[in-house]
């Protein structure tokens, strides 16, 4: 299936105007993590309830999901639609009684879902039964089988207006033979839920989704944390940038296996966000400071073709980056991106709700800069 149609490189997105007080564009940035991404629903009902909209959405895997019900769906249809998404994947609340003394009730649930799988989202394939060295082909080749995933996304993701809608969304995937990562981006393509199901195409658990003849994987095996997409799109424009990461980066020591087990996920999928930022900085700033000596050369020089290369490598624009960190949960372990219970979506749905008003309320992002910084961050 040849899932990807080239859209015209001059198509116009509508847009309305910028929000008072936001300084640019808005994008939200969401990274992937399974049950995690309970935490990214909250964030969007703030945003959306104080009258923030994305401009953009970018996700990774359960990132592009809630990115694609986000940018999918019309304004008034996209918290209905994000909420029925995920009282369809949760699961029953943990009966494990005596084992919930010993703190390991969500252990006992989580590995039920391991099991049986998420009737809304995966369940176990029947291509696995024939072994792991089984030749069964990429698109089989997976302990699960994601297509009630496909159908739920039919039922719930109007793909057809999210080309004609006013809000761009990108999605990440991992090329699984040449294991470059690519965005794919209503802005130049057709999205359909191919692209939003490769984007969570984790393996070994999930099978690879085959786009244009290739097959895909889940973009945060290579890279998590897609804020770059936004970082280095051009042209470059003044942007409001919510990245919300699921991942803590730091953490205290771990002492048993147990904890050890937990932190390397944390490590694994937290995927560089800061040094991606830092470098950004170091770059944008650098554009900053090639247009201030840009506006030094005397005026009769400026139009040289060599000039005028030279200073397109600069610009003025500014990028203020507000981070969202998702808080762990008392209860949480390695195993806290499959946890789907009850508790655990509200928990992390009430936290990314809370976190966004108190970002929203102080609005850093209004507050003086340094002219020559080009990203700016709040946290």
């Amino acid at each position: 299936m040849n899932a990807t149609t080239a859209r015209p490189a001059t198509s116009q997105r509508a847009r309305g105007p910028t929000p008072p007080g936001l300084p640019g564009q808005v994008v939200l940035v969401l990274q992937g993590g399974g049950a995690l991404g309970a935490y990214q629903v909250g964030v969007y009902q703030a945003l959306h309830e104080a009258g923030i909209e994305p401009d953009w959405v970018i996700g990774t895997s359960i990132g592009a999901i809630n990115a694609a019900l986000i940018a999918g769906n019309p304004l008034e249809q996209r918290i209905h639609r994000l909420s029925a998404f995920w009282r369809h994947v949760e699961q029953p609340a943990s009966t494990a009684g005596p084992l919930d003394w010993l703190g390991m009730g969500n252990w006992v649930a989580n590995m039920t879902t391991v099991m049986r799988g998420i009737p809304a989202f995966f369940e176990p394939s029947t291509a696995a039964l024939r072994g792991t060295r089984a030749n069964v082909g990429v698109e089989s080749a997976a302990y699960y089988s994601t297509e009630p995933l496909r159908q739920t996304l039919g039922e719930l993701v109007d793909f057809k207006s999210l080309q004609d809608g006013p809000t761009r969304l990108t999605v990440g995937a991992v090329n699984a033979c040449s294991g470059a990562m690519r965005y794919f981006d209503s802005r130049h393509e057709s999205l359909c839920v191919e692209h939003v199901m490769a984007s969570g195409a984790l393996p070994p658990a999930f099978p690879a989704v085959r786009i244009d003849g290739e097959p895909y994987w889940d973009g945060g095996i290579y890279s998590n944390t897609p804020i770059e997409a936004v970082l280095d799109d051009r042209p470059r424009r003044d942007a409001l940038i919510f990245a919300v990461n699921v991942w803590h980066q730091t953490a205290p020591e771990p002492e048993s296996i147990w904890q050890v087990m937990g932190r390397t996920k944390d490590i694994q999928f937290a995927s560089r966000a800061d040094s991606h930022i830092a470098r950004q900085k170091q770059i944008h700033r650098l554009r900053h400071v090639i247009r201030q000596l840009t506006q030094q050369i005397p005026a009769g020089k400026q139009s040289d073709p060599v000039v005028k290369e030279l200073s397109s490598w600069g610009c003025g624009t500014t990028m203020h980056v507000a981070h969202l960190l998702a808080p762990r949960l008392e209860s949480e372990d390695h195993t806290k991106d499959i946890d789907f219970s009850p508790s655990g979506v509200k928990a992390r749905r009430e936290a990314g709700y809370s976190d966004t008003l108190s970002m929203i309320e102080r609005s850093p992002w209004r507050e003086p800069t340094d002219p020559i910084e080009g990203v700016v961050e709040h946290r």
